[in-house]
């Protein structure tokens, strides 16, 4: 009944996982963020019967100035970054976007979400090649980068559109990928992030169990993990499991999604933080990460620092 559970499709071609790199970037000591942000998809028609739209297409094109005029060294997109992926239309509307970072020196990283592999077999087709001309270093099964010290890892998390070898290798690579930047003393904190939620109040798509169980399962055992980013729930949430920390930042253009409270409800640590339109920034200063969530005030003009976190640097384990 839902869209986001029964509308999907096929994925790009399998190509073999890269081990985790560096974006290459002269003017890093000047970039000292990275950006994160999800779910820029322009509402459909469909979506509109269901939910209130309100000014969502500019929503996305101010997130995307602001993030602009903050000069990240990288902007990773989780996931639905246009409402139908084989759209030439909805492609040219985010172009303009994702050119602008580019000329402005910030590196682009996606991964898939539902949104890029909707229609029939010869859209998706058309759609995975769109997706991986846009975003070249995505993986099907997994990719990772590495910035200022910071490991991140994005995932695939439509598991219904994987053969089972696609699926059992996404989940080794992650584990082992892990283990490596665990034991790389030039890491000092791992970001993880796909597009479906694994933890979520919201009433129209629910927490991903399939997440929990492959993606969140290894990361929680992993001593240099700290933060756990997804979408597809349009809405900002946050969690904690195991002291590690899961946001939801599905705030970047979709319809905003009702959320369910009272004895359904998971403690939400953002319980009065709800803002419509948001993108997160994370800072990395001496011994922590500081986390960031800007939202779009409701006058559609600025942007404000909503949510702050900081997050200490994991403890070093001392070998015998």
């Amino acid at each position: 009944m839902l869209l986001k559970l029964f509308i999907s499709g096929l994925f790009a071609l399998m190509v073999t996982p890269a081990r985790y790199i560096s974006p290459q970037d002269a003017g890093a000591s000047a970039r000292p963020e990275i950006a994160f942000a999800s779910d820029t998809q322009a509402p459909l028609w469909m979506e509109r019967l269901m939910l209130k739209a309100h000014n969502n297409r500019t929503a996305t094109r101010l997130i995307f100035d602001d993030i602009v005029m903050r000069q990240p060294r990288a902007l990773f997109l989780l996931g639905d970054v246009v409402s139908w992926g084989s759209s030439g239309l909805a492609w040219r509307r985010v172009n303009r976007y994702l050119d602008s970072c580019r000329k402005h020196g910030i590196a682009l990283y996606a991964t898939l979400g539902n949104h890029e592999l909707m229609g029939i077999r010869g859209m998706r087709t058309k759609a995975q090649k769109i997706f991986q001309h846009q975003f070249p270093e995505f993986r099907k099964t997994g990719f990772a980068q590495v910035v200022d010290s910071i490991g991140v890892i994005l995932l695939n998390s439509n598991f219904g559109d994987m053969s089972k070898q696609e699926d059992s290798a996404q989940v080794k690579w992650f584990t082992k990928t892990l283990a490596e930047m665990d034991a790389d003393p030039s890491i000092q904190y791992i970001i993880t992030g796909c597009h479906h939620s694994p933890f979520t109040n919201s009433r129209i798509v629910g927490p991903n169990r399939a997440v929990q169980e492959k993606f969140v399962a290894p990361f929680l055992q992993t001593r240099k993990t700290v933060l756990f980013l997804s979408g597809h729930a349009h809405a900002f949430e946050h969690f904690n499991r195991n002291k590690k920390e899961f946001m939801v930042i599905g705030g970047g253009g979709g319809v905003h999604q009702p959320l369910h409270t009272g004895e359904r409800e998971l403690v939400d640590l953002a319980s009065s933080y709800k803002p419509m339109f948001h993108y997160l920034a994370v800072r990395k200063n001496a011994g922590n990460l500081q986390v960031v969530s800007y939202k779009l005030d409701e006058n559609f003009k600025t942007f404000s620092p909503g949510m702050m976190l900081t997050i200490d640097q994991p403890a070093l384990v001392e070998k015998n």
